[in-house]
């Protein structure tokens, strides 16, 4: 006797279809519906797709990396465990130095935004030493003020991400604390994005996303015909006697130390109220590590830092940046750049 098969009515493989149907809707709303009440509920965020990177996720690790890294460059500070060493020589021949501070808060940074994105090119100032990992993770939660930026989704070999474990260091040895800033910068195709400049002794941490929201803002007027501006302490004499000779002798220069806490003197930062500026300007070769997380917050917050001849600044290639750079905000940009490149011109003559 042949076996008996099993066969189905019309109405019987209607119902067996509509019963997968829902199975699948069921699960996939659910998936959905998980991920958006981690964002909402202020739990973990959902992994992002392989091969891509989720900006906001990106901007979230980005600022607990700065805090955590601030934090130790606090602890050493505090505690006089310094350790300072000479790392070598600037091109202008100034001496620079290395301390525990520096090697302590990379290894933590490097290693917290590594194990969260594994894929991701990562350029830190200091050596990262594999055999000294750090196990430390993101547990993927994003703070209720970065919530309200939108998700976006880049393809993951896109991104470079620039840390700058303590912006400051000759600042930091000589205990003008206030200088002193954690840094991280993201990219994606050698456009600044993601920028989160931490000041470790104050507990300010000022983050922006291009096209996505800040916790920062500009000031509400700036001086743009006889403009205050910022420049490096150590070598202060080459940018004051450019900008005297463009903006008049009158022009107030701010000798100030490290790249991040030039940027922040741009904008309305309350805690420095004796260090606001109107121009950002540095003439000679620097790190890209020190620049991208200020490029990245101005650019958020519709300023610009461009070379000293006004082209964008790319962060991708080599850590170096040779061409100085001129930073504003709220101020006709192009101006600036044409002032200079006329004295240039002039002086060449």
């Amino acid at each position: 006797m042949a076996p008996m098969g099993i066969r189905l009515s019309p109405l019987g493989v209607a119902v067996f279809c509509l019963l997968g149907l829902g199975l699948l809707y069921h699960l996939y709303s659910g998936f959905l519906a998980g991920r958006f009440a981690f964002f909402m509920l202020g739990g973990p965020a959902a992994e992002s797709p392989a091969g891509s990177v989720d900006l906001r996720e990106l901007l979230a690790a980005s600022v607990l990396a700065a805090v955590t890294g601030g934090a130790e460059v606090k602890r050493v500070r505090e505690a006089n465990l310094l350790n300072v060493k000479a790392k070598g020589k600037t091109r202008e021949g100034a001496e620079e130095k290395l301390t525990s501070g520096d090697l302590l808060s990379n290894r933590k940074m490097y290693y917290l935004l590594k194990n969260a994105f594994p894929g991701v090119q990562i350029n830190t100032e200091e050596h990262v030493d594999a055999d000294d990992q750090e196990t430390i993770s993101w547990d993927r939660s994003i703070p209720e003020d970065i919530k309200r930026v939108d998700s976006k989704l880049v393809p993951l070999d896109s991104v470079t991400v620039w840390i700058d474990p303590l912006d400051a260091t000759q600042e930091y040895t000589e205990d003008l604390r206030h200088y002193v800033t954690t840094m991280v910068g993201a990219a994606v195709d050698g456009k600044p994005v993601i920028g989160v400049i931490h000041k470790p002794f104050s507990g300010y941490t000022a983050w922006a996303m291009v096209d996505g929201g800040s916790n920062i803002k500009a000031r509400t007027s700036y001086n743009e015909q006889m403009p205050a501006i910022i420049v490096s302490r150590s070598h202060a004499g080459t940018v004051k006697q450019l900008a005297l000779k463009t903006f008049g002798n009158k022009t107030v220069i701010i000798p100030a130390g490290g790249a991040g806490y030039k940027v922040l003197s741009l904008l309305d930062v309350p805690e420095m109220d004796q260090g606001k500026a109107d121009v950002y300007i540095h003439a000679t070769y620097i790190k890209k590590w020190d620049i991208c997380a200020g490029n990245a917050v101005l650019k958020a917050l519709g300023g610009q830092m461009t070379t000293l001849a006004g082209n964008e600044i790319s962060y991708t290639g080599s850590d170096g940046h040779e061409e100085g750079l001129i930073a504003s905000i709220k101020i006709n940009h192009r101006a600036l750049v044409e002032k200079l490149s006329v004295l240039e011109k002039t002086s060449q003559k």
